[in-house]
């Protein structure tokens, strides 16, 4: 504000007061006051006014004094001030200040009102404190919610989420629902979703109802270990009471994800226990068909197909190119928090190496300690959280492809090319966990560094990469069984630094570079698919950005892309793949950029 303007102001506001003044004076005693020059005006502020007032209108209130209206509550008569309830209560104000009859009404009589719980919150409205225990706050709450005394109901709510325990939280949950409490019942099905093992023990979840319990089991937040949780949790609840609820049975086991049960547990538990049952049947032959039929399984795709977000497990990027001298540590993303947490660190420094997860244990292959490349396999024991060092393969590689083929505890490790420090490899290797040794099997017909290597439908492919030409466009499949390797459709793109990784029975091919790997242009951001029984590839939607060296994993049906190299910068960036709506969407970010980290999947912690 300018100088002039403040003056105007100023003046402005001495008319007025002295304006206000005249008014309320004597004209002899406002010309005194002119005469004698006026102060600026005070404005005396008293900070303990509200509280002194409403103090002594509670004193009115217990002495009922000036009450105007008389609550009835059963056998209770409460007189109070109108003012007060309409201005605590959107509820008193719409019966006090409208049309209605209760308008003018001296007594008001509220029906299926608990007259202790009005007089607690009457009392509230005067003093603004109230008082809760385990015994009272229910009533407490469905009353505060009837009369809209809202600040007094979160109070309640907040109340009763402190109090939430696996032998609770269901009742509290549904008892928030019939109040229309949504941030209670949300927290309260939470917890139970996270302490799902916990509840299944306790009266509250034996008593649900047939379509409570189906709400329950359709939920993908339980935190459960395997879908054999969630079975074992039906039959409980049936056979609390199996003459009256074995008829529930074939609607409720549409909720339980039989096909993703082993082959065993479907015919010694789940056909044992509800084979007879009818309605059943149908369900059980559609996940025996899963498993008989894996070729097929894009056409079987249902929610039943979908495993919860607890049993897919977690994922691990491991080491790297961080921007400095190479990551050594991993990071672990929790998929039920949507996080990335620090895990462990390797026992020695490696960039471009391979790894393959075997019976809870990491085995890391080979790549390059900054000097020299190496040989040399570690195994990291994800339960015992120890190092321990392996047979070292028969060649030095960096740049290889490792996986495992099949799904038995002795399945083969494969190492796929790379290079040895002087020349591009078309070598592979296989580990062998009972021999605990490596053996050369079949030569690829080239020579790959940097390309993706994946296991699909038992067999072994190596896709892209790079020769000492150029980046390759090529693919090639390992069939075990003759130990030879055959051509197959090319992809569309030359990919040097290619990540691939299998799902749905299909390949999919994320991003590389196609100029030179020293270059700071040419990387890409498309993603082919293969399909081994058509043999060719279609492109699907990009990734958001163009970049090498993504690390890439399935977790439980979902490709997760993590990190990579643009050219410029290591990349945070974390993307799991839709193949349903063919788009990418953001997950959490690394706490690190890193590229060229191995990223895998790993299963899920033991629940108590």
């Amino acid at each position: 504000m300018s100088t002039c303007d403040s003056q105007r102001a100023e003046a402005s506001r001495d008319n007025v007061s002295q304006n206000s003044v005249d008014e309320g004076l004597p004209r002899e005693l406002s010309q005194l006051s002119l005469s004698s020059g006026s102060s600026p005006d005070e404005f005396h502020c008293n900070k303990g006014h509200s509280e002194a007032t409403l103090k002594n209108i509670f004193g009115y209130y217990q002495s009922q004094k000036l009450c105007d209206v008389v609550l009835i509550a059963g056998t209770c008569r409460i007189p109070v001030h109108k003012l007060v309830l309409v201005s605590c209560s959107e509820y008193f104000a719409a019966m006090f200040m409208g049309s209605l009859q209760e308008s003018k009404s001296s007594e008001i009589t509220l029906e299926r009102v608990d007259p202790q719980a009005l007089k607690t919150l009457v009392n509230y409205c005067y003093t603004g404190i109230i008082e809760l225990s385990e015994d009272t706050v229910e009533v407490i709450l469905s009353t505060a919610t009837l009369l809209q005394l809202n600040v007094a109901a979160k109070a309640c709510c907040d109340f009763l989420e402190k109090q939430l325990d696996p032998c609770n939280s269901l009742g509290i949950a549904l008892f928030a629902e019939q109040q229309s409490c949504l941030s209670l019942h949300k927290t309260a099905m939470q917890y139970t979703y996270q302490h799902f093992m916990q509840v299944v023990k306790n009266d509250e979840f034996l008593r649900l109802s047939e379509e409570q319990l189906s709400s329950l089991l359709n939920s993908d937040d339980l935190n459960v270990v395997t879908e054999e949780n969630v079975f074992e949790s039906l039959m409980l609840w049936v056979q609390h009471d199996v003459a009256d609820r074995q008829k529930y049975l074939p609607n409720l086991l549409k909720f339980v994800k039989l096909p993703l049960l082993s082959s065993e547990y479907l015919i010694d538990k789940v056909e044992f226990s509800c084979g007879n049952v009818a309605g059943c049947q149908p369900l059980i032959m559609e996940a025996v068909k899963w498993h008989l039929l894996p070729e097929r399984r894009s056409l079987l795709f249902s929610h039943r197909t979908r495993p919860r977000t607890s049993t897919i497990g977690r994922l691990l990027a491991i080491g790297g190119m961080d921007g400095y001298k190479g990551a050594s540590n991993m990071e672990m993303y929790d998929p039920r928090t949507n996080t990335w947490s620090p895990y462990m660190r390797m026992g020695a420094r490696r960039l471009q190496f391979g790894v393959a997860v075997l019976q809870n244990k990491l085995v890391v292959v080979g790549g390059r300690d900054g000097l020299k490349t190496l040989n040399t396999v570690e195994c990291f024991d994800l339960t015992s959280l120890s190092w321990s060092t392996l047979a070292p393969m028969n060649t030095h590689r960096h740049g290889l492809g490792v996986t495992v083929l099949g799904e038995g505890p002795n399945s083969p490790i494969y190492a796929v090319g790379g290079h040895d420090g002087w020349i591009y490899l078309n070598s592979v290797e296989r580990w062998d966990a009972c021999s605990r040794s490596w053996t050369i099997v079949a030569n690829m017909s080239g020579a790959r560094s940097t390309c993706g290597v994946a296991a699909l439908r038992g067999r072994l492919y190596a896709v892209g990469g790079r020769d000492s030409g150029a980046c390759l466009r090529s693919v090639e499949c390992y069939h075990p069984a003759t130990n030879h390797w055959t051509a197959c459709a090319p992809m569309n793109r030359r990919r040097g630094g290619v990540s691939v990784c299998a799902a749905d029975g299909y390949l999919y091919a994320l991003g590389g570079h196609e100029a030179p790997a020293n270059a700071t242009g040419g990387r890409l951001a498309c993603v082919e698919r293969y399909d081994p029984i058509a043999d060719n590839w279609v492109l699907l939607a990009r990734l958001s950005y163009g970049r090498d060296a993504i690390g890439s994993c399935l977790l439980g049906d979902r490709i997760i892309a993590v990190g990579g190299y643009d050219g410029v910068k290591y990349l945070c960036v974390v993307e799991v793949y839709d193949s349903e709506s063919n788009c990418w969407r953001k997950l959490a970010p690394l706490t690190t950029g890193r590229a060229g980290a191995a990223v895998v999947a790993i299963p899920p912690p033991r629940l108590c």
